[in-house]
């Protein structure tokens, strides 16, 4: 496993407009579709249409989550990689065609328009295609490809075939497809989820955790984990894809074996960056506590699901592993990784465009100064305490059955964690426009000056100010 680069060049990096374009549009996201969750949660009239809750997956997951992603694979894929980036203009096609589709198609879910939203998926479609491709061709020069791009490349392949079957799922709506090739509906979804979520978004975050959780913990690999990282690249991917396969073809043993290698490799990913985070050795950062939570959820979310596919891998209730908490964990593990991250990535790109060329000359901020401390503090507390009350309303049932008033009422404290949550999203995304607006201004985000920042390799630790100072 490649250790952390010690000589990172932003010489290959594309213009610093390309991703905070993806990350603001999916912060936009992310503040719809948390409101539209939190109304569908709190019973609000007319939010509760039969097709939303498809509409809100597709906000956070597609809206939110892919771009996040499809944004940083875009930036650092060629800064890790020393490569450059395939085609620009290509990376900015697929922001445009996935931030229309996902808004058409959420909309059309929304006023019960399914037939109509199938065609803004297509657009959607066609800006996975155009990031897959992208990127493709971006690390296929990379090669030997190390721990992290060997995850990143095969997320790709994961999204690539997420992106036909939700295709598929969608044209179903107008056209009626799946039937005459002998499919069923909701096996479709089930691999397409498995895909989506499991695949093409886990992956990816268990790839980055590789290179991010060494250069956020200041720690250095052990022999031990290194035989872990070797499991999990081995595992992970085999697991998803025969659980993805077995759910969509009904095959109930090969899900199974599927599920088990999946949550294990999961296990082990979570067990390396829990080391790290125990033997950290850099100063406190907004990251390291949502790592943590990551962690955490990690582990518990795959010794549930294990034992839930184990003895049943099919179905809407458990695609996401333990019907009652499978969700919440996963949310978590995804929720604060993408955070967690965001709080480093997007005051870095500022501060490389408007300060890390001032170095030596005058005194520059710290990357960590540019967002709001105290907000950063209220929205992970925030987002905490939700995400611990939707798990104490997920486990009320099971709580009620061991005796009377052990359990909760989940009807008050559902959309009480909802709230919160959703209210921790909002203070994070305010927080990262505010970082973006106040030290960046428009025309980073417009060109100018950030297209051409500095492009030598910028050492953070320079200057008593400077990020590392």
């Amino acid at each position: 496993m490649r250790g952390v680069p010690g000589d990172l060049t932003t010489s290959t990096r594309p213009p610093t407009t390309i991703p905070l374009r993806h990350f603001l549009v999916g912060l936009a996201f992310l503040a719809a579709g948390g409101a539209l969750a939190l109304s569908r949660v709190a019973g609000v009239p007319g939010a509760g249409a039969p097709l939303g809750g498809i509409a809100v997956a597709h906000l956070l997951l597609v809206g939110w989550v892919c771009l996040t992603i499809l944004g940083a694979m875009t930036q650092f894929v060629p800064v890790w990689s020393g490569v450059e980036l395939h085609s620009e203009r290509l990376a900015t096609l697929q922001l445009v065609a996935v931030a229309v589709g996902v808004g058409g198609f959420a909309g059309g879910l929304r006023v019960g328009r399914p037939a109509d939203a199938a065609l803004f998926a297509g657009l959607i479609v066609l800006g996975f295609a155009v990031f897959v491709y992208n990127l493709a061709r971006t690390l296929w020069r990379a090669r030997p490809l190390d721990v992290t791009e060997g995850h990143f490349a095969f997320a790709l392949g994961f999204l690539a075939l997420a992106a036909v079957l939700g295709g598929s799922l969608a044209a179903d709506y107008r056209w009626g497809v799946l039937a005459p090739l002998g499919l069923s509906r909701i096996a479709v979804v089930d691999a397409h989820v498995t895909l989506a979520v499991l695949g093409a978004v886990l992956a990816t975050v268990f790839g980055a955790l590789y290179q991010l959780g060494p250069m956020f913990t200041q720690t250095d690999s052990l022999p031990v984990e290194e035989r872990l990282a070797r499991v999990e690249t081995a595992a992970y991917p085999v697991g998803v894809t025969l659980l993805a396969g077995g759910r969509l073809f009904r095959v109930a043993p090969l899900a199974a074996l599927g599920g088990l290698l999946a949550a294990g490799g999961a296990a082990a990913a979570g067990g390396v960056l829990l080391r790290r985070l125990r033997d950290a050795t850099a100063p406190a950062t907004p990251m390291l506590p949502r790592y943590a939570v990551v962690a955490v959820a990690t582990l518990a979310w795959s010794a549930t699901a294990a034992a839930t596919w184990v003895v049943d891998p099919f179905g809407p209730a458990v695609r996401f592993g333990h019907p009652g908490v499978g969700p919440v964990l996963l949310g978590a593990l995804v929720g604060f990784v993408v955070v967690g991250s965001l709080y480093h990535v997007v005051p870095f790109i500022v501060w490389l465009d408007r300060y890390a060329d001032r170095v030596g000359l005058e005194r520059v901020p710290a990357i960590d100064d540019l967002y709001d401390a105290r907000v950063a503090t209220a929205d992970l507390a925030a987002t905490v305490l939700g995400a611990a009350l939707l798990l104490a309303a997920a486990l009320s049932p099971a709580l009620a059955s061991v005796g009377p008033g052990t359990g909760l009422s989940a009807g008050v404290v559902r959309p009480l964690g909802g709230a919160l949550v959703v209210a921790g999203a909002l203070l994070f995304a305010a927080n990262a426009v505010a970082t973006v607006v106040r030290h960046g201004g428009p025309e980073l985000l417009g060109g100018g000056a950030a297209e051409s920042g500095p492009t030598a390799n910028a050492d953070p630790s320079d200057g008593p100010d400077g990020p590392g100072g």
